[in-house]
């Protein structure tokens, strides 16, 4: 089963990190990467922009509106995530403990995913 596990930190603290510190960090997550190609369970894997590139669409009036930013009301932010492909939940949970080694602080969500298109390399 496909598990999306989504990167929570503060933006502020990330983005303060030096190139030195911020190269450190992605070399260990690229090791729990790469044991987790060999092992046949990484699907994509995204960092995304700052918030202040963000924008956030309110569906709850008529038209839509949509305001700069991501105005989560949360102290941190969606940074990234993972597709992993684990066995269950408490294989997910292995995976999210391996990269919380290498990446410490925020936190991690895991969430099973539900496909909603065939994957259009099988078709299944």
């Amino acid at each position: 089963m496909m598990y999306a596990i989504l990167c929570y930190h503060e933006e502020d603290v990330v983005c303060a990190w030096s190139k030195e510190e911020d190269a450190a960090v992605m070399a260990r997550i690229g090791e729990v990467q790469e044991r987790l190609i060999k092992a046949g369970k990484m699907g994509a894997s995204l960092r995304l922009l700052p918030t202040t590139a963000a924008a956030t669409l309110r569906k709850t009036q008529e038209p839509p509106l949509i305001i700069d930013g991501p105005f989560a009301e949360t102290k941190e932010q969606l940074l990234g995530f993972y597709l992993v492909d684990a066995a269950d939940l408490e294989d997910a949970l292995a995976i999210a403990r391996d990269l919380a080694a290498a990446n410490p602080g925020g936190a991690y969500e895991i969430r099973p995913v539900g496909m909603f298109f065939p994957d259009q390399r099988t078709g299944t």
